[in-house]
């Protein structure tokens, strides 16, 4: 049966729920190379992005950005859906939201120290304190914080880039890929820990990015981009030319340019390619008559329990590749990059098999259980 306005779950937006199963399976199309990097993320960083020959490169530009972008444009509707619940119960806003940033950065802290050294969650914690203050005001004011906040971001990264371009590119160290960065898992927390600075760094890009995406996710839920409306249609007919018809083409100029223009490539023109993104996702899931095969009611068990899920990829990746665990990184460091797809894929299948099972069970996934019995338990945020 053909819906009207938003297509819906039980109590919830389904083609935010696929969108964001895609979202989680995509960052690990990109973070999968890190575990399968002899030596793990450490390593990597010596190597860099596209080090791998031109097929390895062009696997990671069909990921690198997009889906971590896709999924923080989501976390912004997620930041628009909890305020009009706020609003609709009378409830002060942001009231506990503070709270809930509080375990999320907790959250992504313990993800980070002994699971992965590329977190997100920590990032998402800090920028959206900020957005919070920000979801309910006039979008005046949102689109003057969005676009001071932008063009900051961006005329950042354009310098940073014009002086990559300008220093003379320096050998890759030959302790690039040594195995023995990952062969004693306590050995890599405190690795992790010491050099805390250097790996998280990167909260530099992702906050000031995750805030103006969370910003433009919540204007889009409000424009009715999500919704099976002419109106809704025009939206996202205007997302896919921009992302899809100009972005797509922009990215595979700047992968192709090299790694000295790898932060346009990663965060400036991803966002771009993920508006076009959403926009197919949601037009194909309104489109759909069928009933949802397997494959999207995956996508929509691993979006309902993205926390965990996200969590979850990163730990069994790290557990197969890792020398503390199966090791597979250095034993397929010369079988090329197809192996790495394959081992993609296998753990997107785990995920798209148990996410759904799971939530057969339970309302939510183990980490969303988490969250919201502590935030349940979290002391009521004072009224004026």
């Amino acid at each position: 049966m053909a819906s009207t306005t938003v297509e819906r779950g039980p109590g919830r937006v389904a083609a935010l729920d696929v969108l964001r199963g895609v979202a989680i399976l995509g960052t690990l199309g990109t973070n999968v190379w890190l575990f399968a990097a002899p030596g793990g993320p450490a390593a990597w960083i010596s190597q860099g992005f596209g080090s791998g020959g031109p097929v390895q490169t062009a696997l990671q530009t069909l990921a690198n950005g997009k889906f971590l972008a896709l999924l923080t444009l989501l976390f912004g509707v997620g930041l628009e859906l909890q305020y009009r619940s706020a609003v609709r119960r009378g409830n002060p806003w942001p009231g506990r939201y503070p709270v809930r940033a509080a375990i999320l950065f907790v959250e992504g802290l313990v993800h980070y120290l002994l699971v992965f050294e590329f977190d997100v969650l920590m990032g998402y914690a800090i920028a959206s304190l900020l957005v919070a203050h920000l979801v309910g005001r006039s979008d005046r004011a949102v689109r003057a914080w969005a676009g001071a906040v932008g063009g900051v971001y961006a005329a950042v990264l354009l310098g940073a880039t014009a002086l990559l371009i300008a220093t003379p590119d320096t050998p890759v160290s030959p302790s690039a890929s040594d195995p023995s960065l990952t062969a004693s898992w306590p050995e890599q927390v405190l690795l992790r820990w010491e050099y805390i600075g250097v790996f998280r760094i990167e909260l530099l890009m992702i906050v000031p990015s995750s805030v103006v995406l969370f910003l433009v996710g919540s204007r889009l839920m409000r424009a009715g981009a999500f919704d099976d409306t002419g109106a809704g249609a025009r939206i996202r007919r205007r997302l896919m030319a921009a992302g899809l018809g100009v972005g797509i083409p922009l990215n595979a100029l700047t992968a192709a340019l090299g790694q000295d223009w790898f932060l346009v490539d990663r965060y400036l023109v991803p966002p771009l390619v993920a508006l076009g993104l959403l926009a197919l996702g949601t037009t194909l899931v309104l489109r759909s008559r069928r009933e949802p095969g397997p494959v999207r009611r995956g996508l929509t068990g691993v979006g309902r329990t993205a926390l965990s899920c996200y969590v979850l990829q990163n730990l069994i990746a790290a557990v197969l590749c890792y020398g503390w665990g199966l090791g597979l990184a250095e034993r397929f460091a010369d079988a090329g990059p197809w192996w790495v797809v394959g081992l993609w894929a296998a753990i997107s299948a785990v995920l798209l098999l148990a996410a759904p099972r799971w939530l057969r069970r339970f309302e939510r996934g183990p980490l969303e259980l988490l969250m919201h019995r502590v935030h349940a338990v979290s002391p009521p945020a004072r009224t004026r």
